[in-house]
C-alpha cells in the first residue's frame, strides 16, 4: 500500500496499567507525547495479570489527570467494559466530562470483558457471549440516547434509566470504539462501532477474518466499512541490546497463554503462576528486534491491512528506554514511508 492510498496514520503509546502505578504511568504518557505520539491509550483493569508486583490504577481517574499534564495526545481506553463493573449511564457521565474538560482528544474503547476483572469486583456468575454481546449493544446504545438527549427514560433488557440527562456534553462528539478478538464480536463493530479495536501477534489469517466479518455486519447495517476506524495495539520490543530486547517480554508472559491454559482463570495469583511456565515463550507475542527497519516491516503488514491507529505495547519495565529508542528510530521511518 503507498503513501497515496492509505489512510492518514496516528501512532500511540499503550499505557500498562497492570505493570506501573498510576502516578508512574502518568510520566511515561507524558513522555510519550513529548517523544511525539498521537494517543495515549490505557487499560482498564480492575485486577492486573499478576499478583507480585502488579498494579490497577482506575482508567477514569488515570484519563482525567493525564488530560491535565498534556495537550495534544488522544486519550483513550483500550479496553473498558460498560456493562457490568460500570453502569452505562455512569460511563456516559464520565466520558462527557472527559471530553469537555479534553475537547476532542477522547476515545471510549469498550469490549465485552474479562472474567478476571468483572467476577471478583462484584461477584457475578460470568455470562455466556450471547448475554456479554447484548449487553454491549445496549450499552452502547443508552451511552449515544444519554450523550443526545434530555430527560431520557430508557427500558432495555439489562438496563433502566428514569429521566436521566447528562448536563454538560462535549462540543464534539465521542467516538465508540470496540473491541473484537472473534468473527462475530467483529461483525458486532460493523453495525454499531465508530471504530474497531484489535491486538497484534495472533496470525494473519485471524486478522482477514475479522476484517471481513467487520465488513459483512456494516453491510448489514447500511453502513461503510472504509468509515470505521481500525485501532491495532501492536506489540513491540525494540531495544538496541537484542538480548534485553527478548527478556523484556517476560513480564507478559501471560500474553502468551493459550486460552485452554489459562481455562477461565480470575485469580491473579493463579494467572501468575500459569505465566511463569510460559516466560520462556513470551517474547513470542511480541515484534522482537534490534533492527529499526525490520519493526517497520512488520508493522507493515497492519497498515496494509488498513490499520490507522497503531498504538505501540512495549513490555519492558524501563519504558522511558523504550520510548527514546523507538522515538529515534523507528518513528521517523514509519513517517517517511507512510507521510
Amino acid at each position: 500500500m503507498n503513501s497515496s492510498t492509505h489512510p492518514t496514520l496516528r501512532y500511540g503509546y499503550k499505557a500498562s496499567a497492570e505493570q506501573f502505578p498510576p502516578r508512574e504511568l502518568i510520566g511515561f504518557g507524558v513522555s510519550a507525547e513529548a517523544h511525539g505520539f498521537d494517543i495515549v491509550a490505557v487499560s482498564d483493569h480492575f485486577q492486573p495479570w499478576r499478583h507480585h508486583g502488579g498494579h490497577a490504577p482506575n482508567s477514569l481517574v488515570w484519563l482525567g489527570a493525564l488530560g491535565e499534564r498534556t495537550e495534544r495526545v488522544v486519550l483513550a481506553t483500550s479496553v473498558l467494559t460498560p456493562t457490568l463493573r460500570y453502569h452505562p449511564a455512569m460511563i456516559a457521565h464520565t466520558f462527557a466530562t472527559l471530553g469537555s474538560l479534553n475537547p476532542g482528544r477522547v476515545v471510549l474503547g469498550i469490549g465485552s470483558g474479562e472474567a478476571m476483572n468483572e467476577n471478583p469486583s462484584i461477584g457475578i456468575e460470568w455470562p455466556k457471549f450471547k448475554e456479554r454481546s447484548e449487553r454491549l449493544t445496549e450499552a452502547v446504545a443508552l451511552i449515544r440516547q444519554l450523550w443526545s438527549d434530555e430527560r431520557v427514560s430508557f427500558e432495555g433488557k439489562y438496563y433502566r434509566t428514569l429521566k436521566a440527562t447528562i448536563y454538560d456534553l462535549p462540543e464534539q462528539p465521542i467516538p465508540v470504539f470496540i473491541a473484537a478478538g472473534g468473527p462475530k464480536a467483529a461483525a458486532l463493530v460493523g453495525e454499531i462501532g465508530d471504530g474497531f479495536i484489535v491486538t497484534s501477534g495472533k496470525g494473519e489469517e485471524l486478522y482477514h477474518n475479522l476484517l471481513n466479518a467487520l465488513g459483512e455486519g456494516a453491510q448489514r447495517a447500511g453502513r461503510d466499512a472504509a468509515k470505521i476506524d481500525k485501532f491495532i495495539e501492536i506489540k513491540v520490543s525494540y531495544d538496541h541490546d537484542p538480548v534485553y530486547a527478548k527478556e523484556a517480554c517476560r513480564p507478559w508472559a501471560a500474553l502468551a497463554l493459550t486460552a485452554e491454559e489459562k481455562g477461565g482463570t480470575e485469580d491473579p495469583i493463579e494467572m501468575e503462576r500459569l505465566a511463569e511456565g510460559a516466560a520462556h515463550r513470551a517474547h513470542t507475542r511480541f515484534i522482537v528486534s534490534d533492527d529499526p527497519d525490520e519493526v517497520v516491516e512488520q508493522i507493515a503488514f497492519y497498515v496494509d491491512l488498513g490499520f490507522q491507529d497503531l498504538v505501540f505495547h512495549f513490555p519492558g519495565d524501563d519504558q522511558e528506554r523504550a520510548l527514546t529508542q523507538f522515538a529515534a528510530d523507528v518513528l521517523p521511518r514509519m513517517r517517511e514511508r507512510w507521510r
